[in-house]
């Protein structure tokens, strides 16, 4: 090989080592639950939140950790956590139980990365709540170290099973599913009226169709226990109601008087012909490195994508 040809190889070596050392230098080592590559937080945060991670996963085996840095250099937060939590491999390999936060201070943003073992227990809508009502308001008014502390205190709290919203939020949920409860009623109600009592084989294709409503619906406006209630009311309910209407003098005749309804027996008919079918169609720094000094290491445990991220 010639002389320029020696020194075009050299170069491009020389720019892949270059670029390889620098997507190593992305994610840094794990070396304690807090490592502070930013520099946002104070020496007593860092210690009193490396005793509080410790004591956790003590009880509990989770393990949460706190990485702080100064920019993504462009990258999408999302792509970042994930990379950082393969390489660091938070939680016990066969629990999946680690859970990663991360706060970018240049690009002001923030994200809780879930451990798929911790999913059902912090799920994604309530890591948003934390990011936006406990920390983001922190972190607006350059209070890094109580946005990060209250982050953790809420996130270790849902882990618990006992974190909850801010009322405002709380009272807007409720708004929601009683919007959600209304149309259910309206929409799905009406079709149970009509298994109720319709006649012939197409009603209790409807009644098979609508299992699967009554399922998910109650269960995302009441709760797992009003949910499995509800369910099983349609369910066991349903089917004695109509054996009562059918089989005793009392039952025929409220079925008569509900038949003679006009709007009701027309979509009984409908029900009747057409085979039941329906559809519904701030502030900067100079980037200083730090970390807890904790002797951690992950355990192996695995991540899917869930969480949520949030800006300042």
């Amino acid at each position: 090989m010639d002389r320029p040809g020696r020194i075009l190889l050299l170069c491009l070596a020389s720019l892949f080592m270059a670029a390889a050392a620098h997507g190593d230098a992305d994610v840094p080592l794990l070396s304690g639950r807090v490592t502070d590559n930013a520099g946002i937080l104070s020496a007593e945060t860092i210690s009193a939140l490396t005793a509080l991670l410790r004591r956790h996963e003590d009880s509990t085996s989770n393990q949460v950790a706190i990485l702080t840095i100064a920019s993504l250099e462009g990258e999408v937060i999302e792509s970042y956590a994930i990379r950082v939590v393969e390489t660091w491999k938070l939680g016990r390999k066969e629990n999946d139980n680690g859970v990663l936060l991360l706060v970018v201070r240049d690009d002001r943003k923030v994200r809780i990365e879930v451990g798929r073992g911790l999913e059902g227990s912090l799920p994604d809508i309530t890591c948003g709540r934390i990011i936006r009502n406990v920390m983001v308001p922190r972190f607006r008014d350059g209070d890094y170290d109580g946005g990060v502390s209250a982050g953790v205190d809420a996130i270790l709290a849902s882990l618990r099973g006992s974190y909850a919203p801010p009322a405002e939020e709380a009272s807007a949920d409720v708004g929601t599913k009683l919007l959600a409860g209304g149309i259910f009623a309206v929409v799905v109600g009406l079709f149970t009226l009509i298994v109720l009592f319709a006649r012939g084989a197409q009603s209790w294709f409807l009644y098979l169709f609508l299992l699967p409503f009554w399922l998910v619906f109650p269960l995302a406006i009441l709760g797992v226990a009003g949910g499995v209630i509800a369910f099983g009311c349609y369910a066991l309910l349903v089917p004695l109601f109509r054996f009562w209407w059918s089989k005793t003098a009392g039952g025929r005749s409220l079925h008569t008087r509900v038949s003679a309804i006009p709007f009701f027996a027309a979509l009984s008919r409908g029900v009747s012909s057409s085979g039941g079918g329906s559809s519904w169609s701030s502030s900067s720094g100079g980037g200083s490195s730090g970390s807890s000094g904790d002797s951690f290491s992950g355990g192996g445990g695995g991540f899917s994508g869930g969480g949520a991220s949030g800006s300042w």
